[in-house]
C-alpha cells in the first residue's frame, strides 16, 4: 500500500527572505512535513487559496490534514471585540483553514489540529478564544523558542488511547491564546497542570479521525500523534 498522503496548511506571509530573494511566500517550519515523513506517511504543503471553496476538492484527494500553528485567529471569526494584544488579522487564512476544518469534518478524513489548528477547530464549530495568556507563564517563554510544561490527558479519550497512558506529560509549547468556550460537540482531552488552560479537544461523535492539541508535537520527538493521523489515514485507504 503507497503510503498516505497527509495535506498540511501553511502560513502565508506578505514578506520572507531566502538566499537573493525577498518576496510573498507561502511557507511552512520543515519539522511538520519531517514529522510526517518519519510517520510513515507522504506531505504536501497546502497554502490558502484565495477561494475557501477550493477547500471541497483539496480536501477530497487527500488521506488526512494536519492544521498548522501560525498567528491569531481574527476575533471577528467568534464574533468577540479585540484585545489589544491580540496579532494582526490574516484573512485569506483565517477563512481557508476554517473550510479544509469543515471540509475534514464532513468528507471524514483524518485531521490533526496543532496550535492555531486546535483554535480554528473550536471556532469553526462554534467555539471562542482566550485572546491572552500571561506571557510569564509556562506557555510562551522566550520570543522565537518553544518552552515545555506537563499536560494531563483526561482517562478514557482518544487521546489518552494514543498516548497510551493517563500520566502528565512533558510537551512542547509557545502560544498566548486558548480555547475558552468549547465548540459544538468537543471534549477537552487534556488540561495544562500548571493553571488548567485546555490543551487537546477531540469530537466523542466524529466518524474518523479528531485530534486537536494546542501544543506542537512537531517540534519535539514524540510521534504517537502523527503515527495515530497515519494510522487512520491507511485504514481510509484500505476501506
Amino acid at each position: 500500500m503507497a503510503p498516505p498522503l497527509i495535506g498540511i496548511t501553511t502560513y502565508l506571509e506578505p514578506s520572507a527572505r531566502w538566499g537573493d530573494w525577498h518576496l510573498p511566500a507561502a511557507l511552512l517550519p520543515a519539522s511538520y512535513h519531517r514529522m510526517a515523513h518519519r510517520a510513515g506517511a507522504r506531505a504536501v504543503l497546502v497554502p490558502p487559496d484565495e477561494d475557501p471553496r477550493a477547500a471541497a476538492d483539496l480536501v477530497s484527494r487527500l488521506d488526512g490534514v494536519v492544521t498548522a500553528g501560525g498567528p491569531d485567529v481574527d476575533p471577528a471569526r467568534y464574533g468577540a471585540e479585540r484585545d489589544p494584544r491580540t496579532g494582526p488579522a490574516h484573512p485569506e487564512r483565517d477563512a481557508w483553514e476554517l473550510a479544509v476544518t469543515r471540509e475534514a469534518l464532513a468528507r471524514r478524513v483524518p485531521l490533526l489540529a496543532v496550535c492555531r489548528g486546535m483554535q480554528i477547530l473550536n471556532v469553526a464549530l462554534g467555539g471562542t478564544l482566550v485572546q491572552h495568556l500571561p506571557t510569564t507563564g509556562a506557555h510562551r517563554g522566550a520570543t522565537g523558542v518553544f518552552g515545555t510544561h506537563e499536560v494531563a490527558p483526561v482517562p478514557g479519550t482518544l487521546l489518552a488511547k494514543v498516548l497510551e497512558c493517563d500520566a502528565a506529560v512533558s510537551v512542547p509549547t509557545y502560544h498566548h491564546q486558548a480555547v475558552d468556550e468549547l465548540g459544538e460537540g468537543l471534549v477537552a482531552s487534556a488540561y495544562a497542570t500548571g493553571d488548567g488552560t485546555v490543551e487537546a479537544l477531540e469530537l466523542p461523535d466524529a466518524d474518523s479521525f479528531l485530534l486537536a492539541v494546542q501544543w506542537h508535537p512537531e517540534a519535539g520527538t514524540d510521534l504517537r500523534l502523527m503515527r495515530a493521523l497515519v494510522t487512520a489515514a491507511r485504514r481510509g485507504l484500505s476501506g
